[in-house]
């Protein structure tokens, strides 16, 4: 993003001491009782590169797994946040898409959030463990989970057609572009999403951001309202998440988490998944951006949700200072 400055709120600690982590990981669960408190200043309090460290050394020094002990000792949503904590990023992303897929129905909205927010080199990292953890292409799974136009834009996503950050933008082209999404729905009776789904899923974020702002000057509406009127379901869904992440990744963020606290219940699962995995990315942007939107911090959100006892403490820790 040209001016998008994503900053994280768990960086690397210094100084870092992964014996030190692991003894006092092991003394938080050994015998009667757990100290999860211990775990959670340890765990939050550390880099994911420093965490894989310290299950490393606990491993060589007490000759056990530490994801496994924690599996153990801890439970519901704060053994969640705890072990999706200890996975590798892209690992854990993995497990998302995977869960999202799994069973009886499933979760369109998960699926757009974790794909049509990342650039071309992070999807295809995430192409690439996929398949090596669950022997199976991410396309071909997705595919017989999906239908209609929301599956080929999907599919074209997954199979990297996107441009790489390395890819110049060019102003000429941005003004085609807009003249053809121009052309596929306002211009004419019904819409064609062939259109869409080819200039959404090829452009790099910088060139959408170009594109959209020549649509606004070729048609005098934004791509949103746009979006708005040719779209349904989860095909307009995902149209507007590419939409808000070229705009403003934090913006986007902030606002599923909203929509993960408000109303009846809370949706802890995408709590949990946008504060993990945003954490070392942008979730102080993302904190900044929550409080300009809906005027309140999104550490007092949190706190007010329907969460308790160690599972809100992790997620506050995360969130750091309110």
């Amino acid at each position: 993003m040209m001016d998008y400055k994503p900053v994280p709120t768990v960086k690397d600690a210094a100084p870092f001491d992964a014996a030190q982590d692991a003894q006092v990981l092991r003394a938080a669960m050994k015998g009667f009782g757990t100290n999860e408190q211990e775990i959670i200043d340890v765990l939050v309090g550390r880099s994911n590169q420093q965490r894989q460290t310290i299950k490393a050394v606990y491993e060589a020094e007490f000759e056990r797994d530490l994801v496994d002990d924690l599996k153990d000792e801890l439970g519901g949503k704060f053994e969640d946040v705890i072990v999706g904590l200890m996975m590798p990023p892209v690992e854990y992303l993995c497990k998302q898409l995977h869960a999202a897929m799994a069973g009886i129905g499933t979760e369109e909205a998960t699926l757009v959030e974790i794909l049509c927010t990342k650039t071309n080199e992070e999807m295809a990292q995430i192409v690439a463990v996929y398949e090596e953890r669950y022997q199976r292409p991410l396309a071909e799974q997705m595919c017989s989970e999906t239908s209609g136009f929301f599956r080929r834009l999907l599919t074209l996503i997954v199979t990297g057609v996107r441009d790489g950050l390395d890819t110049p933008v060019d102003v000429d082209q941005a003004k085609e572009q807009a003249a053809q999404l121009y052309s596929a729905g306002e211009a004419k009776l019904g819409t064609d999403e062939e259109v869409f789904n080819r200039i959404m899923s090829h452009a790099s974020f910088p060139q959408l951001r170009l594109v959209f702002e020549e649509y606004k000057e070729l048609s005098g509406q934004t791509i949103e309202q746009a979006i708005k009127h040719e779209m349904s379901d989860e095909l307009h869904e995902a149209m507007m998440a590419i939409v808000e992440c070229v705009q403003s990744p934090a913006a986007f963020f902030a606002n599923r988490l909203y929509k993960a606290m408000n109303g009846a219940g809370t949706d802890d699962a995408t709590l949990i998944r946008i504060i993990v995995s945003r954490s070392e990315i942008d979730l102080e942007t993302i904190k900044q951006e929550f409080e300009r939107i809906y005027n309140r911090t999104l550490h007092s959100a949190v706190v007010d949700a329907e969460t308790s006892g160690d599972y809100k403490r992790a997620l506050t820790a995360l969130l750091g200072s309110a």
